[in-house]
């Protein structure tokens, strides 16, 4: 691959940035729990208040993606604060299509979104990795990611806004 550019999403990114969480959802089998629309991200990412962040990585047109799109991977983010630890960047999701991996890409998302965490003087980054996904598990541990859930031995639960 020639060269690839990581900047923040605008508005014109949305159809495609969508196209990614879906596949995403396709890659962790949860293809019916991505219910997000184009509207959803317009509005809550790109109003006040945001309630997201996006990189994406645009690729040159040569190398353009199957469905001729020039994004080839996101990471979806926000700032939240632990009342132990203080400010946090939250890394909500990632993805870089396949064809696309085993250039550099993630790391260098990766290292984006770490030097935007220092810049914000956050104490630490978090997400999520599914138990079976050993090859994101073992791509944030060659980057020295530690478990605390299973260390400290505690549960993420969730609940419905209706409660």
């Amino acid at each position: 691959m020639a060269t690839f550019v990581i900047r923040l999403a605008t508005t014109a990114d949305c159809s495609d940035t969508l196209w990614l969480i879906k596949e995403l959802a396709e890659y962790e089998y949860m293809e019916e729990q991505a219910i997000l629309t184009e509207k959803d991200l317009l509005e809550d990412g790109f109003r006040e208040p945001s309630f997201y962040h996006c990189l994406v990585t645009e690729v040159p047109e040569e190398p353009w993606t199957p469905k001729r799109q020039s994004i080839a991977g996101f990471a979806m983010y926000y700032f939240t604060y632990d009342p132990w630890i203080g400010k946090l960047l939250y890394l909500e999701d990632f993805f870089v299509m396949s064809e696309y991996r085993d250039f550099g890409i993630g790391s260098e998302i990766l290292k984006n979104l770490s030097q935007g965490a220092k810049k914000c003087r956050c104490s630490r980054m978090h997400f999520l990795v599914a138990d079976w996904n050993e090859p994101s598990t073992n791509f944030y541990k060659r980057r020295d990611a530690s478990d605390p859930a299973s260390k400290e031995q505690w549960r993420l639960l969730s609940t419905r806004s209706t409660c």
